[in-house]
């Protein structure tokens, strides 16, 4: 009797190791974007030092161990970062799911009845109480013999979407990090701004007192006192809008580090601060964008919708199961488990739809639109990436180019400045001239500093634009890959 038994159990044991003959629909293969890409980025630098930069922790280009200490407390604190680790643990139980499907379901039932009914005996004629009870044992299996590669097409896609949520960790992990150094960046430029505000407040209030006894001793016209009240109020009036945009900026920093948002003191910093980053490595090569996780992402959503196709044409085919049962039945606990108790069943079935008004050929028909899409996401995504590439490596032209006239505009307002003062001195111009010269002078300091807040910040966008730094290894690939064209 355990015979049939036995071999539904091999029969399982069999089609779920070796699983389905087909799968349906069509396989995976990465896209080939419509899109006409250089080997190399067409605004890189042709003629600096190649330096290669830390591949992961490229933020440490800028040498501050602040910076570094602050993107590890986002890291480590910031509400979305752990969001998306949820996401990841989300997508992985799904994966694991599905995946459970493709193997046999085996499970155990068991029951107790007492069961009372009343009887005529035939003999007596009188009715008489029954009273019997029932013990069951059974362990029941189930198993779908995937012929049409339905349930692997769907193991697939969810291996493809729990791809697609780590990268989406990447992503935002990336964005947060550039988002804090950034918003860093800014915190520092204002604090020099306000240090630069603060200077010229000082360097105004002597030159009113200056000028004041001047004008005492009947040296100056009162016009020249009230040109400097003028240009001394004017400099007092900008301070509470920086304090105030660094406040806010300090908050944001702290809102990032999954903390209160708080305020602080601006801090004093060194009159020479900028450093000169690690250069851009010349013909930087475009493969370096495979790096970038959101591409990957979008790549991974491909995957993913091109394995629900699969998925959707299997539905339209003959769906095969195997059902069985083995266990006991008895009125009496004490022979539960001896050979006359015992009970077993084997089934095998075939699904097949007939007609459903069209309804499988439209799921496969619509999920075959949603590849279509994902492909054309896909290609947007990465032209959006070599966008942002390129923008950045011509900013960045541009931005050094601009700090290196700046820097010869400051040398020259503060010359001017010296002139004017000796000019006046000696009552050769009007103190108006003076006035002029010094508020050129602190113009010319607060544009340096939003400059080089430029380029730092541009040097930010064109790491994350990237998805990281770049290495030796990268650097090196590319180049073989060049000279075996």
């Amino acid at each position: 009797m355990k015979r049939p038994l036995l071999l539904f159990v091999f029969s399982i044991l069999f089609f779920a190791l070796t699983g389905g003959c087909f799968k349906l629909g069509p396989d995976f293969v990465k896209p080939e974007v419509d899109i006409q890409t250089p080997e190399t980025y067409s605004n890189a630098t042709p003629s600096e030092n190649q330096t290669p930069l830390p591949e992961d922790r490229w933020w440490t280009i800028f040498g501050n161990p602040e910076i570094d200490r602050l993107v590890d407390a986002v890291f480590a604190n910031n509400p979305d970062i752990r969001i998306a680790a949820a996401q990841i643990l989300e997508a992985r139980s799904r994966f694991k799911q599905t995946r459970a499907s493709r193997f046999p379901f085996v499970g155990v039932q068991g029951g107790w009845q007492k069961q009372h009914q009343t009887i005529t005996n035939p003999l007596t004629g009188r009715a008489e109480g029954l009273t019997t009870d029932t013990w069951a044992l059974s362990i029941p299996a189930t198993f779908e013999y995937d012929l049409w590669g339905r349930l692997a097409r769907a193991d697939e896609a969810a291996q493809a979407d729990l791809l697609t949520a780590e990268e989406n960790r990447r992503t935002i992990a990336q964005s947060l990090a550039a988002e804090a150094i950034g918003l860093y960046l800014q915190m520092e430029s204002l604090e020099r701004r306000i240090q630069v505000n603060q200077k010229s407040l000082d360097t105004y209030r002597k030159s009113l007192d200056f000028v004041d006894g001047r004008y005492k001793r009947g040296l100056t016209p009162m016009l020249d006192v009230r040109q400097s009240r003028r240009r001394l109020a004017q400099a007092e009036s900008t301070l509470p809008s920086l304090i105030q945009d660094l406040g806010i900026i300090q908050q944001r920093i702290a809102i990032l580090k999954g903390e209160y948002p708080k305020t602080r003191d601006p801090r004093a910093h060194d009159k020479d601060y900028f450093k000169d980053l690690v250069p851009v490595p010349p013909g930087l090569p475009s493969d370096l964008l495979k790096s970038r996780p959101d591409v990957q992402a979008a790549e991974a959503r491909l995957h993913a919708l091109c394995a629900q196709i699969g998925v959707a044409k299997a539905n339209r085919f003959p769906a095969i199961s195997l059902t069985g049962s083995f266990g006991y039945a008895s009125t009496d606990l004490d022979i539960l488990f001896k050979p006359e108790a015992e009970l077993w069943s084997i089934a095998a079935g075939i699904t097949q739809p007939l007609f459903d008004a069209g309804r499988l050929s439209a799921g496969q028909r619509g999920a075959e639109a949603r590849y279509a899409q994902g492909l054309a996401q896909y290609a947007k995504t990465v032209l959006a990436a070599f966008s942002e590439v390129e923008g950045a490596l011509l900013t960045r032209k541009q931005q050094l180019e601009k700090r290196e006239r700046v820097v010869v505009f400051l040398e020259e307002a503060r010359a001017t400045q010296g002139q004017a003062q000796e000019r006046y001195m000696r009552g050769l111009t009007s103190y108006i001239v003076v006035l002029d010269a010094q508020l050129a002078r602190f113009l010319a300091e607060e544009n340096l500093i939003l400059v080089d807040l430029a380029i730092f910040s541009n040097r930010v966008r064109l790491h994350r634009a990237l998805g990281g730094g770049w290495s030796d290894e990268a650097l090196a690939a590319a180049d073989i890959d060049r000279d075996d064209k």
